[in-house]
């Protein structure tokens, strides 16, 4: 093979490989995909307690609890924010009544259908979208997490 020809396989090659991996990072996680993570969510509370459990939630962003757009959230039915894995910042606020763009109040909705159902899929709401920073819609799946608190993870359907 020619210099010429193994150079256009390399770059073919190359751009595979960038084309494949940008496709990876824009790829948006799945429901099933959501569930699961706060199926270990919760099992890291139980296991760890929730103190540490809120810690590894919020301060570790390349850890297991943050992927592709999923993210781990936490408040307790006051509407207190105690973990936030896109926004260390949200932790403390009382975010009860905030409401989407569209006026639905939806910390609360969700509050409301772990009460009531005790697990489960709330949405859709709209919601800042982290790899395309524009308000999409989102449903988020929340399991009670200790005692009168709800864990949930967010996709953008």
């Amino acid at each position: 093979m020619s210099k010429n020809r193994k150079s256009i396989a390399l770059l073919t090659a190359l751009q595979f490989v960038v084309c494949a991996s940008a496709l990876a990072e824009n790829e948006q996680a799945s429901a099933p995909e959501g569930e699961a993570m706060v199926k270990q969510a919760v099992a890291l509370i139980k296991s760890a307690g929730p103190e540490k459990a809120y810690k590894v939630f919020t301060e570790h962003p390349g850890g297991a609890f943050k992927d592709r757009d999923l993210y781990v959230f936490v408040y307790d039915f006051d509407g207190n924010c105690l973990a936030q894995g896109a926004n260390p910042k949200m932790v403390g606020k009382n975010l009860l009544i905030i409401k989407d763009v569209d006026g639905n109040p939806f910390i609360k909705g969700m509050i409301d259908m772990v009460k009531s159902k005790g697990k489960g899929w709330y949405g859709p709401y709209k919601f800042n979208n982290i790899k395309t920073s524009t308000y999409d819609p989102k449903k988020s799946y929340c399991e009670q997490g200790a005692p009168n608190t709800i864990v949930c993870v967010g996709i953008h359907p």
